[in-house]
This record gives C-alpha cells, sequence and structure tokens, in this order.
C-alpha cells in the first residue's frame, strides 16, 4: 500500500511548478526559536527558487540567543555583542513544504539552521535538540510517534485592543465552562473551523476541536505521526492560529495560565515508540500494574517518571507556566502514573497497537521541540538503564501528599534541571548551558518588573 498523500504538502517540483504558474507568489522561509515561535524571511517565489532552495540563506545568529522582546541576551556562549552576532546558514527541509492557505499565494518550508560555511548543524537549535534524540531512538531501533492536544482561548478582542486595555477586563468569546458543549463551540466556529480548515488544507491534519474547561477555551487535536512531523506541525497550528484570528478581528492566546480564575491551557503529549520493522513496541505480556505491557514500555515509563521533575523546566519554560499547577483543575501536581486517570502527570491509555503515555505535564506555552526532545530523553534512558516505574496510583493524585511534585515556580524548575547531570548528559553540555541562560533570563526579567499585583496591593496602603 501507498501513503496517501495529505493535502497541501508540496514535492520540490510542485513548488517550483506552482511558483512557475504563480500559483505561489510567496514562500515563507522559516525556523523555530527558543520559545518556538517561527521566524525567518517572505521570499519571492523566484527568489526562492533561483538561489535559497539550493543554496539556503543567511539570518543573524541572536535569534537563538535573545528574549521574546528580541532583547539580544548577554551571556551566551553560543553568541554574543563580542563575536559581532554573526550568520547562521538555514537549510530548507524539503519534507516541510506546503501550502499556507490562509495567506493568499504562500508557501511555507521549514529549515534546520547550521553554522554560517553550512559545514555544522547548530546543536543549541530546538528543532536539532529534537532530531538528536529522535537519531538515538533510531539506534535503538525505535520510531517515535506523538500526537499533541493543544488548548487555547478565544477572545473578542484584537491584539491591538488587548494591548490598549494593558491586558485587563479581556472579553472572552464564552462566558462560561464549555467543556464538550457543541452550543458554544457552534458560537466560536467562525474561527475554530476556520483554523481547522485551513491546518487541514495546509498540510496538517486535524482530528478534531472541543470546547475546554474555560470560557472561550477550545482544544484543537491534531493527526498523530512521528515526533518531529508533529513538532512542525504544532508550532505551524500555534502560528496559523494567531494569523487566522488576527484577520477575523479576534485574538486567541496560548499562555498556560492567562489570568488566575480561569482554568490553564494544557499540551498534552501522547507518545508511543514503534519497532523499525512495524508494531508498537509498548505491547507485551507483562503485567505493569493493569496494563499488559512490554519491557520497554515499562523502561520508558520508568524513565519518565525518573527524570520529570528535573526536566519541568522543558514543559513549562516560563514564570506564568507554573500557575497552571493548581489541585483539581487537570493540571497535574504530582508526579505519578495511572490508568486512564486526569489527574496523574502520567495517563496511561489505549491497548495494544494504541497503547500509549500520555504525559500532562507539559502547558500550551512549551516550545513542542524542547518538549518532545526532553520526553524522548527520559524515556530512552529508562529503557537503556531498566529504570523501574513506582507503582501505579490509583485515586485522586491531587490529595497524595507524599508523592514526588511538579516544582511549583520557574525558579525551582530551573534548580532541579541545573542540579541533575541527566540534561547534559542527555543534550550535552553545550546545550543544556545555552537552555538555562534562557531559563534564567525569563526570571531575571521577571524579577525586575514591579507587577499590578504589587501596585495594587501596596501603592496606597503601605
Amino acid at each position: 500500500m501507498t501513503t496517501p498523500r495529505i493535502p497541501g504538502m508540496l514535492t520540490r517540483e510542485e513548488l517550483a511548478e506552482a511558483i512557475r504558474r504563480k500559483e505561489i507568489e510567496t514562500v515563507l522561509a522559516v525556523f523555530p526559536d527558543m520559545y518556538g515561535r517561527l521566524l525567518g524571511k517572505r521570499l519571492t517565489g523566484h527568489f526562492f527558487l533561483e538561489h535559497a532552495a539550493e543554496d539556503g540563506m543567511h539570518v543573524c545568529d541572536y535569534l537563538l540567543a535573545c528574549d521574546m522582546e528580541m532583547d539580544p541576551v548577554p551571556g551566551y556562549q553560543f553568541t554574543s555583542w563580542e563575536t559581532g552576532y554573526g550568520d547562521m546558514h538555514w537549510v530548507p527541509d524539503w519534507t516541510t513544504a506546503r501550502r499556507a492557505v490562509w495567506l493568499p499565494k504562500t508557501a511555507l518550508i521549514v529549515g534546520d539552521m547550521y553554522t554560517a560555511d553550512g559545514a555544522k548543524p547548530i546543536e543549541v537549535a530546538p528543532r536539532r535538540m529534537l532530531q538528536r534524540q529522535l537519531a538515538q531512538a533510531h539506534e535503538m531501533g525505535y520510531t517515535v510517534m506523538g500526537g499533541t492536544e493543544i488548548e487555547l482561548y478565544v477572545f473578542h478582542e484584537t491584539y491591538e485592543s488587548a494591548r490598549n486595555k494593558q491586558y485587563h477586563g479581556l472579553k472572552t468569546s464564552g462566558s462560561y465552562i464549555e467543556d464538550y458543549h457543541i452550543l458554544q463551540g457552534t458560537k466560536e466556529e467562525e474561527l475554530v473551523g476556520a483554523i481547522r480548515r485551513h491546518l487541514d488544507d495546509s498540510g496538517v491534519p486535524v482530528e478534531s476541536s472541543k470546547g475546554e474547561w474555560g470560557p472561550g477555551q477550545q482544544e484543537i487535536n491534531l493527526f498523530y505521526c512521528d515526533a518531529l512531523t508533529q513538532a512542525d506541525r504544532n508550532v505551524l497550528y500555534k502560528h496559523a492560529a494567531k494569523e487566522i484570528a488576527g484577520a477575523q478581528g479576534k485574538a486567541v492566546t496560548f499562555m498556560a495560565k492567562w489570568d488566575e480564575t480561569l482554568a490553564g491551557s494544557s499540551m498534552h503529549v501522547h507518545l508511543s515508540l514503534w519497532k523499525t520493522e512495524g508494531g508498537n513496541a509498548f505491547t507485551g505480556d507483562t503485567a505493569i500494574g493493569p496494563v499488559q505491557g512490554s519491557e520497554t514500555f515499562r523502561g520508558f515509563l520508568g524513565g519518565l517518571l525518573h527524570h520529570a521533575h528535573a526536566l519541568t523546566a522543558c514543559f513549562a519554560p516560563n514564570v506564568a507556566s507554573y500557575k497552571r499547577y493548581q489541585s483539581g483543575s487537570f493540571a497535574p501536581t504530582g508526579i505519578a502514573w495511572s490508568r486512564d486517570n486526569r489527574t496523574a502527570g502520567m495517563r496511561v491509555v489505549g491497548q495494544g497497537n494504541s497503547l500509549r503515555v500520555e504525559c500532562r505535564i507539559p502547558g500550551a506555552d512549551a516550545n513542542p521541540y524542547i518538549v518532545y526532545a526532553a520526553l524522548i530523553a527520559a524515556g530512552l534512558d529508562g529503557i537503556k538503564n531498566h529504570i523501574e516505574p513506582p507503582p501505579i496510583f490509583e485515586g485522586d493524585i491531587y490529595q497524595a501528599a507524599d508523592l514526588p511534585r511538579v516544582p511549583s515556580c520557574l525558579r525551582d524548575a530551573i534548580d532541579a534541571f541545573a542540579d541533575s547531570e541527566f540534561p547534559q548528559a542527555a543534550f550535552g553540555g553545550d546545550v543544556t548551558e545555552h537552555y538555562l541562560h534562557f531559563l534564567r533570563t525569563e526570571q531575571r526579567k521577571f524579577d525586575e518588573v514591579v507587577t499590578d499585583w504589587e501596585k495594587a496591593r501596596f501603592f496606597e496602603r503601605i
């Protein structure tokens, strides 16, 4: 059987022909930064064909060493003012070429970053971090398959109106919890339906959307696939959703917690390993609690749980990320595993070829490449070292006082990541230090700000 073509995807020859016919006039040549944002250039179709398609293009290396405000941050070993902020070389990954149908006559292609001479990959680049873990899995005889559920809030605001209101008093698209609620979902279908359709037509197959546990909150689920393709699709989904919302005079946010009174937004990651010759490597006859699985499954689950605390900084990279971890919120607070239990950090679901682990720790604000890289690294380490998972937890994990906990703030997560030897072993010293500096910069930038909460509490009464 031949694998059916995914609508919207383009071969190199198809893209070239579409450009010649002027069906495509603009090519977005992009790559993910440390936040998981897509950065790059808009190239005219003919210039892309004549130059970038074969030779790639150059971009400034500060793009992997700056903050959300594009401020070049001192202290990175990778690049600095001392080195003059030179170039990186972008090389297209032709497996990612696709139409971006939400934009007129536009194609998009994700590329990988190399040194300016094109000789070596940039190891600190998030996509490269994931590729290295996938190579480790391949050497062990596995293909990593993943599916991701990413939640978002929809607003009857534009991004400009939200900014003008200083993000106070924003009007969500709904006024009540709409989990699985078809009526409220219909009210949001103009935008959410458009996101589904545009993604589906742009090589990002969508399974479904549904209302979530907050007013104006939706979840869009993408079809499972290999982990690198899934991470690419995740960032394309988030990018496209914002542009489609903006075109409709609306706004969406993927903040893990945009309002302390409302449910947070998650990135639930479903993972399984498949044997190179075919078949889910998690299936087997070994009893692991109530689950029938393989020794591969046992080790992978053990590694996920063993390293979850140290790697939380990969799943929750922002200060606000940790405000999502609240008891009774469907976001995990305890590190444990259970069978089909949404209070667990690791929820085991499915059976046979559908057997998989759902990690519920990551937030919607996380960088999908780094999330997948961390989860795969932890699971593979569990297989290599035969790490035994703890006994299954049954019941309400929120009420369990003796379990390992998800770190309660970014500062604690940074310390856990820095104190563990595992990140350096898994990612390498240079990559680990780069990511730690990125995280510490986020914490430092927050620490320097006097917040609205502090002003309201102390301005008059202190």
